[in-house]
Formats: C-alpha cells, structure tokens, sequence
C-alpha cells in the first residue's frame, strides 16, 4: 500500500527539478548567449573562453592589463585609455595586436588597434642576471605560448615565456660573437618553428640556421666563412630567413641585393634581384610575391613579383610619408602593409591604393617610452586572432 504513494512522490519531485532546469537554461540563454545563437559578439564558430581554436589554452588570455602592478616600468610606460565600452577582447586590423621590437627601448610590447598595450616584456628578474637586451625582432610561436627575440648587439637567441614573462631558453654567447658551436655573429630574424626548432639569419657569418630546443644545429645553409651568392649553400650576408607555409625559405642577402625562395628540399624556386640598396627582411604576400623594403633614408617598401618585376612601389622623398630605414613590412589580412619605420620612432600602416598611411603608433621623429611613444623599432608581428582577453 505504500508503494503507489512513493512512486507519486518521485515523479513530482522528478518534474520539479526538470521545471527548474527549464528556468536555469532559459537564464543562462538570455544572459550569455543572446538571440540563442550561442556565440559572443564579434566571434564566429563556437565559443572559445579564451582557448585558441584547437582548445589549448593560450597565455594571452591571461593577460588583463598591460603591466603587473608594482613593475618597475608601470609608471613609465601605462597603457593607452580604453574607448567607452570598449574591451582588449576586441579584433581589429591586426587581429589580437601587433608585435613590436621597440629595439632603442629594450623592450616588447603587444599592442591592439586602439594602440592599447596589452602586453610588454621585460619586467624585473625577467633576463638572466648581468644581460640588457635590445632585440630587433620578435616573433610569436606557433603554439602562442612564447616569444623569440633575436638580440643582435648583444649575439644571443632569448625564448619569452608569454604567461611568466621571463627568458626561458638562450642561444649565443652573451655579447661574445663567434662561429664556432654555440656562437653567433649579428643574428637576425629569428623565427620560432612548429617543431620547436629555430631558424634564425646569422648575417656576419653568411649562414642560415636551424636550432633545437637542445641547442644543436640540426640543418644550415651557407657556412661561416663562405660570403658569396651560390645558393643553397652559400649566401652573402643574409638578413632574412622568413620561413614558409610549404616548409620552404625566402631569404634575403644584403649583398648583391638578393632574394631567394628555397622549396623544403632546398631547390631554388626563384633567385631574384630587388632595385633596394639595402634589403631587409622580405616576406611573401599571399599572391606569391615578394614584400621588401629599402633599409634607407629615404627608405622604400616594394612588392615584387617571383620574375623581379616592381608591381608596387611606396617611397616618398620628403614629408611625413618619407621612411628612413624602414627594416619589416608585411601585409596585413585587409590588403593594407604595416610597417616600423624605424629611424622615426614609429610603426606605421599603409593602405596600397592611396599610399597614405591610415595608422601610426609613435610619434614621429620624437622618440620616447612615455604611452604612445617608440624609439627605433626594429621589428613588427601580428598576434593571431582567436584568444579573448579578460
């Protein structure tokens, strides 16, 4: 007789709990996920809450204000002010932000489209003991976790941990150049590979190298002592070594104002000669051809195609356009070519179909470490899209 009464019992208790999940699901929808379309504005795909896509958890996302409190820079260096309403979650031209070497500075900063700092380095204890550093580029790894930063005063390879802000793995002897193991003379351009290796231009020593995380170099072109243009296997001072979606290079020889495309099996896919007195840097645009500029005063960005001829060319004589000693230029998702125009403190946008520049973070020809300001950039990268920061 008192098995109907319990079974009454639970099947009431059952449809509340169910009611009161209806209500709990029905909040949640209205509050996170407007219009039920369950994404945050501004996002497409499904929600990431601060993972890159694949769902391993970036450091960026860490990140809240530009600077720890306490640091010994907060009170030079604080952070542009947010526009009303506005969040370090947003996207723009540069997807999360944009790298820079601020090189006269000693210092990194991540910096968004609204030119709000969103990252630097370095912060206390943050080198070996006894090192300044001074790098003149910087790029984001594959994995979005680290930095690497080529220190070409001071010869040495640093790997940043993003989340500590701290060098975490050093290549080089620390103001000794050389070309024995372990040593290099002026590196240049030192890019973090998916393998965890780095290749980085070794422009003293005309060679290219290729370096595990063990500090071993596992590949190289050119040799140290062999300064001549026979690529692969010699080159005359590279200052470039960009590496490529195939798994090639393009590099970049000062001497003889070269560039070369290299296939992963080291065939030569072009060997071209670019109308620059000083190249630096070249990266391949996403139709093939080449971006360069003319490291210069007045300094140049040209595109280029595979066959060396100038499809577009950037480089006023005079006035605020003129660029002296631009060093990197790369182009942006938009079509737009952003750049650091280093000897005028700045690092600067410019759109291709009307050559005016459309963005600027630094003032120019002032140089400086106050908010807004640069001196002697050196280096430039986009931080991906695909990490919200809170």
């Amino acid at each position: 007789m008192n098995r109907p009464t319990a079974f009454s019992r639970a099947v009431g208790i059952a449809l509340a709990i169910a009611a009161a999940l209806v209500l709990v699901l029905t909040a949640l929808a209205a509050t996170h996920w407007p219009g039920g379309s369950g994404l945050a504005a501004g996002q497409s795909g499904s929600p990431t809450n601060g993972a890159v896509p694949n769902g391993v958890p970036s450091p960026l996302a860490s990140i809240g204000h530009p600077i720890a409190s306490g640091s010994p820079t907060a009170s030079l260096d604080p952070p542009a002010s947010d526009p009303p309403g506005s969040s370090p979650a947003t996207t723009g031209r540069f997807g999360l932000g944009l790298l820079i070497a601020d090189r006269g500075n000693g210092r990194l900063l991540i910096v968004d489209d609204a030119k709000r700092i969103l990252w630097q380095f370095p912060a206390v204890d943050a080198l070996p003991k006894g090192q300044a550093f001074a790098a003149d580029d910087a790029f984001l790894a594959p994995d979005g976790r680290t930095i690497v930063a080529n220190d070409e005063a001071h010869q040495v390879i640093d790997r940043i941990d993003i989340a500590t802000g701290r060098v975490v793995w050093q290549y080089g002897h620390y103001n000794k150049l050389g070309a024995a193991n372990g040593y290099l003379h002026t590196p240049d351009d030192a890019y973090p590979l998916a393998n965890g290796d780095i290749v980085v231009a070794d422009i003293r020593n005309c060679r290219i190298l290729e370096i595990n995380p063990a500090k071993t170099v596992v590949r190289h072109w050119g040799r140290a002592g062999s300064c001549g243009h026979h690529p692969p296997t010699s080159f005359n001072n590279p200052n470039g070594d960009t590496p490529l979606p195939d798994g090639g290079l393009l590099i970049t020889e000062i001497g003889g104002s070269r560039v070369v495309r290299l296939s992963p099996t080291d065939k030569i896919l072009f060997d071209i000669h670019v109308p620059v007195s000083y190249p630096s840097d070249a990266q391949l645009t996403p139709d093939g051809n080449v971006l360069i500029v003319d490291y210069s005063n007045p300094g140049a960005v040209l595109e280029v195609s595979p066959q060396g001829h100038v499809l577009w060319r950037y480089g006023p004589k005079t006035g605020p356009g003129r660029l002296n000693h631009p060093s990197l230029a790369v182009m942006l998702p938009d079509g737009t070519i952003a750049l650091n125009d280093d000897f005028r403190s700045r690092v600067i946008v410019i759109d291709p179909k009307t050559k005016r520049i459309v963005w600027q973070y630094g003032t120019t020809d002032v140089g400086g470490r106050s908010a807004g300001r640069l001196f002697e950039p050196d280096g430039i990268d986009l931080i991906p899209a695909g990490t919200l920061l809170h």
